[in-house]
Formats: C-alpha cells, sequence, structure tokens
C-alpha cells in the first residue's frame, strides 16, 4: 500500500509540475517628452460673453447688433466715428498654457479665415486680413488670462441689416 501511495503521490507531483511550466521575457518601453502649447478663449468680465465655447480653443462671439451712433450691446465699445467709418471692439481672454517647455513666453497672431473687403479688422489695435496675420503679444504670459481687443472698422456705406460673420484664427507661437 505504501508503494501505490509513493507512486500516487509521485504521479501527482509530475502532473503538477507539467502544468506550472512559464516562460519569460522583456519589454525595453521608450519616450520622447515633446513640449507643447495650448489656447483657450474665456469670457472677459468687461467684454461680450462667448455664445459659446468659454475654457475651450473653439468658441464663437456674437457682437450683437451695432451702429455708428446710438446704444451698443453690453461689452461692446465705440470710439468716436471717423467721417466714413466707426469701429466696435471688446475684449477677449486668451490664455495659452505650457508643458514640458522652457519657453519664457509666446507670440500671439490672429488672421481672418476668408477675405473681408467691406471691413477693417484688428487685434490690440494691429490690422489683420486673410492674407496676413496681426500681432496681439509679442511676449504673452503663459497660464493667465490676457484680454485682446478685438475690433471691427465698419463703412458707413454697409447696408442696415448687414451681417458680419467671419472666423478669426488665433496662433500662439512659443518664443
Amino acid at each position: 500500500m505504501r508503494k501505490l501511495l509513493v507512486i500516487f503521490a509521485a504521479a501527482v507531483m509530475i502532473t503538477s509540475l507539467a502544468a506550472a511550466q512559464t516562460a519569460t521575457g522583456n519589454l525595453t518601453v521608450t519616450a520622447t517628452v515633446a513640449g507643447s502649447i495650448n489656447l483657450v478663449f474665456n469670457n472677459d468680465a468687461n467684454g461680450v460673453q462667448l455664445t459659446s465655447g468659454d475654457g475651450t480653443n473653439a468658441a464663437s462671439l456674437n457682437f450683437g447688433t451695432v451702429s455708428a451712433f446710438g446704444t451698443l450691446p453690453t461689452g461692446v465699445s465705440r470710439p468716436t466715428p471717423t467721417a466714413t467709418t466707426f469701429t466696435v471692439s471688446t475684449p477677449v481672454d486668451v490664455q495659452v498654457n505650457k508643458t514640458n517647455s522652457a519657453s519664457a513666453n509666446y507670440t500671439l497672431v490672429a488672421q481672418l479665415t476668408t477675405a473681408d473687403a467691406t471691413n477693417t479688422w484688428a487685434v490690440n489695435g494691429s490690422a489683420f486680413t486673410n492674407a496676413s496675420a496681426g500681432t496681439a503679444t509679442a511676449t504673452g504670459a503663459y497660464g493667465s488670462k490676457v484680454p485682446v481687443a478685438l475690433a471691427i472698422t465698419i463703412p458707413f456705406t454697409t447696408a442696415d441689416s448687414t451681417v458680419i460673420s467671419n472666423v478669426v484664427n488665433f496662433t500662439a507661437t512659443a518664443n
């Protein structure tokens, strides 16, 4: 009986050893960290509130109904009209953040997506079109909301009820 127990125990051990087979391998992992920046639009307390996209990089702004004389929507300002045009302006906050970058500051420019043969556009006093960018700042501070004045100059010859619409592309470049 003792031999039978020894043979049974040996058989169980051989079966256990056969089921416990293992293999090993090594995986070498590498990654390269790239510095990056991102840009988001935020409502400015003194400006027209964004109609959508607050805190994102794709926002919408509606100046509302504007005119050379009379009441303007809240957050829109208008310097004294010239003999042939009037300008409306509102601040929008732009925040640029950085990670893994030694960049001390950034340059922010604006440019129209499509041509506007009628109106003149400016950002912080710097004119821009679809063919050339205007500089909002050459030394923007990372991590803070920076007010950017967006202005449209409209000729007196523009017909009543004309809708002005375009996309302004903002580009931040690390310095």
